[in-house]
């Protein structure tokens, strides 16, 4: 039996119930999560999706957690080469699949599936990258998988969080609902990103952490090649 400073800690109501909200906020009311991440951070959350854009490399990037498909949509747009993406939910991928379309997009390249068993082959893609992905994409399984798709030298980024750190009022609300909804750490960006390295570090990636200003908020991007 472990000892009390190693027993896991309960998993609290709070977290219980966040759980439950998000899984259908990500599935039944997909529809409204444009909406949601538009008031949560007051207007920011295309900016904080772009961020991540002049860190990616080469000709073939993969998505994981697609969402909405707005990156997916960025990614297209400045002409990168072979995009893909893949996200467990169905609700997602409609919403993904419809934004592609109606941008004029005939080939979405778009699949089905689970971070941790990706439906690809060694070597297919010169980076991976996913934004504001839950706790799974730091689990070892899918970082292997992720560098079990990476082409040689290709490169990993994650955006795990943003800070709005703005003194307005309408700043502070934002970044109290961030805090209670667990959106965004209680601890500072730079610790944050020194306790994510670990485990890019424990999967055979060489972790850097950037942190970008955007507009009053504070985005974390890992970048592991």
């Amino acid at each position: 039996m472990p000892d009390g400073a190693n027993a896991p800690r309960p998993v609290s109501l709070l977290s219980r119930f966040l759980r439950f909200f998000f899984w259908h906020f990500y599935h039944g009311f997909a529809w409204t999560y444009d909406s949601v991440a538009a008031v949560v951070s007051i207007g920011r959350w295309d900016d904080w999706i772009r961020s991540v854009l002049p860190f990616v490399r080469g000709r073939r990037v993969l998505e994981v957690g697609h969402g909405p498909g707005h990156l997916q949509l960025y990614l297209r747009q400045a002409d990168l080469g072979l995009i893909a993406g893949i996200d467990e939910s169905p609700q997602m991928a409609h919403l993904a699949s419809s934004r592609l379309r109606a941008a004029g997009y005939s080939s979405l390249n778009l699949a089905r599936g689970l971070g941790q068993s990706l439906p690809f082959a060694d070597g297919s893609f010169d980076t991976v990258v996913s934004t504001f992905p839950t706790e799974y994409i730091f689990r070892q399984s899918s970082m292997l998988d992720v560098k079990r798709v990476l082409a040689t030298g290709g490169r990993f980024i994650v955006l795990p969080a943003a800070w709005i750190i703005g003194r307005k009022a309408a700043d502070k609300l934002a970044a109290w609902l961030f805090r209670v909804t667990n959106q965004a750490p209680r601890q500072p960006a730079e610790v944050v990103g020194a306790r994510l390295r670990a485990g890019f570090e424990a999967a055979g990636f060489s972790p850097v952490v950037e942190t970008i200003e955007i507009r009053s908020s504070t985005v974390l991007v890992i970048v592991a090649e």
